[in-house]
C-alpha cells in the first residue's frame, strides 16, 4: 500500500486518467473528489464488497440450477 499525505485542494493521479482531491477535512472525516472517466467504476468499498457477495451468491445459485438440470 502507498501512503500519501495531501493538504485541502491537493491531488494524485492514478494510470493518467484517474485524479482524487482533497476537497475537505473537518476533524477525522475527509471529503475526497474524484474524477475518472464514465467507464471506469467506483464504489465506497462497503458497496463494492456487498456487490461481490451478491455475483458470488448469484454465480453459486446458477451452478446449483445448472447441476439440478443435469441430474
Amino acid at each position: 500500500m502507498l501512503a500519501l499525505s495531501r493538504k485541502k485542494n491537493e491531488a494524485i493521479v492514478i494510470n493518467n486518467n484517474i485524479e482524487i482531491t482533497v476537497l475537505d477535512i473537518r476533524g477525522d472525516q475527509i471529503k475526497l473528489g474524484i474524477s475518472a472517466p464514465k467507464e471506469i467504476p467506483i464504489y465506497r468499498k462497503e458497496v463494492y464488497v456487498q456487490i461481490q457477495n451478491e455475483n458470488k451468491q448469484a454465480n453459486d445459485m446458477a451452478g446449483i440450477e445448472a447441476l439440478k438440470k443435469l441430474l
